[in-house]
């Protein structure tokens, strides 16, 4: 029998995803929020939803920053962990960002570092849209940053090896016309052997994401190329920081 579950079902609860991805540099992660809060001249009291929002972290960045913050994710273990920094600007649930959340209540919604695309048919990636689209007030902002497909192609490493903590990355990376994969094979000498995962993320074109947005009537304002608010060049920018507006 075919296994069905989806990729990142296990994968995002894993503590081996975390500390592959998320021993990033905390200080770049707070230039860049901090440069957009700034860009979007957000008011102290403003209501944000963080979709897709892991274990927080960029979450609590933000409500350091006097915001009040909810953040969304469907990963059990990631959430579990989030609630211990609760507080009451501060709050966080499991939700399927394909399913409807709170209606008409945040100031702006952020889905960072490409926290999108894992689904597995249009309709479900179409369905999180109308869910964000739905959760902010009209006049609200939604932010969503994404990979450059064109860019990612042409500057794809297709190999590489990570020691992490005394755990090793065997990472391979490929594409077809639709999606892009990773394979990471986890080798730590607490397991018994190495295990294996495997992402698959959708490529979506600018002009993907605008006719989706348009269509929850999310007009797209301003597209940036990279954390550093530099103009969007389709081959030349790593990044897709989409900023969209809620019509009525």
């Amino acid at each position: 029998m075919t296994d069905t579950k989806p990729w990142f079902k296990d994968w995002f609860n894993s503590p081996y995803y975390h500390q592959l991805y998320f021993k990033r540099d905390k200080v770049e992660a707070t230039k860049f929020i901090n440069k957009l809060i700034e860009h979007l001249k957000a008011a102290k009291e403003s209501l944000i939803l963080d979709i897709a929002c892991g274990r927080g972290r960029h979450s609590r960045i933000l409500a350091a920053m006097g915001f009040d913050v909810t953040g969304i994710d469907l990963a059990v273990e990631s959430i579990k962990e989030a609630k211990k920094y609760e507080a009451e600007n501060l709050h966080f649930f499991v939700h399927d960002m394909r399913l409807p959340f709170w209606i008409n209540y945040f100031d702006y919604a952020f889905n960072f570092f490409t926290s999108f695309g894992y689904f597995s048919t249009r309709r479900e990636h179409e369905n999180s849209i109308r869910t964000i689209a739905q959760s902010i007030k009209p006049g609200g902002v939604f932010v969503l940053d994404y990979l450059n497909a064109h860019y990612a192609e042409d500057h794809l490493v297709h190999q590489s090896e990570l020691q992490i903590d005394n755990v090793t990355y065997f990472i391979t990376k490929w594409f077809d016309e639709t999606h892009f994969y990773k394979k990471i094979i986890i080798e730590d000498e607490v397991l018994k052997k190495p295990i294996e995962y495997q992402e698959k993320v959708a490529k979506f074109s600018l002009g993907d994401f605008t006719e989706m947005l348009a269509y929850h009537k999310l007009q797209v304002q301003e597209v940036f190329g990279d954390y550093n608010f530099n103009s969007f060049h389709i081959k030349n920018s790593p990044r897709m920081v989409i900023i969209s507006k809620k019509v009525p």
